[in-house]
């Protein structure tokens, strides 16, 4: 309960602030360390057209190797998207891998979850990959303070609806080439386009993208606790 009040309080304050202070600006976005280029997605687990992104972002990732950067983007309207990503900052500490395939798995079974119920769909998705789950998955508050800081992030950049995507490349230079993408059909075409333009990475050893996902964590400071 005390999590989802500093959450509330943290997004209501946030809200309040003033908006011109806070312009789009999604240069501040990058492609990790060794890749020319990749896709950025603010995503939210309770959100259904997330649910039909997140395949199609998958898929195009590997057919070009390229990286996927996740950021947490959970929409104060959905009443247990914010539990869920913390669970998936979870299971990425037991490995990327996992942390991906319970987002997989939370996607393709989200009609069915509710608030109530998370824990459960939690607990299935661990039994059948053989994983543990702890009475608390965050007793620090350090994976909800990961959470609240990609929020604070997609708000700084103009977030306004999840999923929002953006394919980014290395320009060579200090600000990168950012392209939202608007029609999904035609994220594919986006990356060769940006793959041709973008700055070859000499060290670049992403050959096989889609290991995992890549998460930025420290372009925003994270919020202290009240108290």
């Amino acid at each position: 309960m005390k999590l989802r009040l500093n959450w509330v309080l943290i997004t209501l304050l946030f809200l309040a602030s003033s908006a011109a202070a806070f312009a789009a600006d999604a240069t501040v976005l990058k492609p990790p360390r060794g890749a020319a280029v990749a896709i950025v997605i603010f995503e939210d687990m309770q959100c259904p057209d997330c649910s039909k992104a997140y395949p199609v972002v998958w898929e195009a990732a590997n057919a070009h190797k390229i990286p996927v950067v996740l950021h947490d983007f959970p929409l104060p309207m959905h009443n247990w998207a914010f539990d869920a990503a913390v669970w998936g900052r979870y299971f990425d500490q037991v490995s990327p891998e996992m942390g991906n395939e319970f987002r997989k798995f939370i996607y393709a079974n989200q009609i069915q979850i509710t608030r109530d119920n998370l824990p459960q769909w939690t607990q299935k998705f661990a039994a059948e990959n053989k994983a543990s789950v702890p009475s608390d998955k965050d007793p620090d508050g350090k994976l909800a303070d990961l959470v609240k800081a990609d929020y604070l992030l997609g708000q700084r950049i103009g977030v306004e609806h999840t999923p929002t995507i953006w394919v980014v490349g290395n320009s060579g230079v200090s600000v990168p080439l950012v392209e939202e993408v608007k029609v999904r059909e035609k994220l594919g075409q986006m990356i060769e386009d940006m793959l041709s333009k973008a700055q070859p990475v000499a060290a670049a050893k992403v050959n096989s993208p889609a290991k995992a996902s890549v998460r930025k964590k420290n372009i925003v400071k994270t919020p202290k606790k009240a108290g």
